[in-house]
């Protein structure tokens, strides 16, 4: 019989206590990156494999989250060896996931393997929890009540034990909003809605933020499910950032992809938001498990796609400073408002300029 394994309670963590695997992390979360582009782990001991898997919403201590983890792994091995000959050892694909994800910290061939078979199941399980969520007969509305439950719980515990944060508010979208800001995008579809769910957290500090979002990557949503390209970052210049804090020059000499990367990326951006206007945003597509009158709900043939599905959930962060610079002037939501306002009245009575038919120059006519 399989020991219950205890899962570790993972404190706040100042910078000064950030470990190359929360850098590597954050720094995902705010340039929008993905883990398939990753080589590399950085988990230096069991507890945060088990940390990790426990974001996922995946409680190891259940017979059943166990055997459904070993089913995407295989999956992930069959179809690598299936389309790509791919050589994996045994030692290897006997590693359960706690394993995989150790060794995938590690270096040498074998730790290519498992990076590699742990990228597939990454989209293994994205895949099915997407296509569980859409067999069940649930509303979004309800789906929503478990994704505010889940936040609402780690960030009350936040503010009870004194974290550096002075403001939370959650939310959803009002239908008003989304008519509107579909009507102000080129792509009017309802499906390119990010924000439908969000929630903004004041800090007290930009020192804050690091270690805000790293627990919220630690308890909330892990960072393989950030979306990518669906991050805004205007409040830092991570490398600058990183050489003004000496504990966290020290990691960023061992971050795994270029020192420069984020100079070269085309960051998520608001047309109607002003230049001066800073913010840490991203979009997550948050893991969230079923209770049991959903799993219940589901058809029988979604039984063997687990109990996880995901939830697409906007996060803003700030600092106190920050946010009373951004209400003033023209990086104001009141002017922000205003300016997609007047934007989509103009497209509704005209559309869009720019793609209307430009008339002919009569002096070509008579050449």
């Amino acid at each position: 019989m399989q020991t219950p394994i205890e899962q570790p309670q993972g404190a706040y963590r100042p910078i000064e206590s950030f470990t190359l695997s929360d850098l590597e992390a954050v720094r995902l979360v705010l340039r929008g990156g993905s883990v398939i582009d990753w080589h590399r782990l950085n988990f230096a001991h069991e507890a945060e494999a088990h940390e990790f898997i426990k974001a996922q919403e995946v409680d190891w201590n259940v017979p059943a989250d166990r055997e459904r983890a070993e089913v995407v792994k295989q999956d992930a091995i069959d179809y690598l060896r299936r389309h790509f000959d791919f050589p994996i050892p045994r030692p290897v694909a006997s590693l359960e996931l706690p394993g995989l994800l150790q060794l995938a910290s590690t270096k040498g061939h074998r730790q290519l393997c498992a990076c590699t078979i742990l990228k597939v199941m990454h989209i293994i399980h994205h895949l099915e929890g997407r296509e569980l969520l859409y067999m069940l007969p649930v509303a979004d509305q309800e789906m929503f009540f478990l994704v505010e439950e889940k936040v609402y719980r780690v960030i009350g515990g936040m503010l009870a034990q004194g974290f550096p944060i002075l403001e939370f508010i959650g939310g959803r979208k009002h239908k008003d909003s989304l008519y509107t800001k579909l009507l102000s995008k080129p792509d009017t579809i309802a499906a390119n809605i990010y924000d439908k769910l969000r929630f903004r957290i004041v800090t007290r500090s930009p020192d804050d933020i690091f270690p805000v979002v790293s627990y919220l990557l630690r308890h909330v949503f892990p960072f393989n499910y950030v979306i990518p390209g669906q991050s805004t970052n205007t409040l830092f210049h991570f490398r600058s950032y990183c050489e003004q804090h000496p504990h966290l020059r020290s990691l960023f000499t061992q971050l795994q992809m270029a020192p420069d990367i984020e100079d070269d990326m085309n960051r998520a951006t608001n047309r109607f938001s002003a230049n001066e206007y800073q913010i840490v945003h991203f979009v997550v597509d948050m893991p969230v498990r079923l209770n049991d009158a959903m799993q219940k709900s589901a058809p029988p043939n979604a039984k063997q796609l687990g109990p996880v599905v995901f939830v697409q959930t906007e996060f803003q962060i700030i600092d106190r400073h920050t946010e009373q610079h951004n209400e003033l002037g023209e990086a104001s939501h009141s002017a922000y408002k205003e300016r997609q306002k007047q934007s989509v009245m103009h497209r509704l009575k005209v559309g869009n300029d720019a793609q209307r038919a430009k008339p002919e120059d009569p002096k070509k006519e008579d050449e």
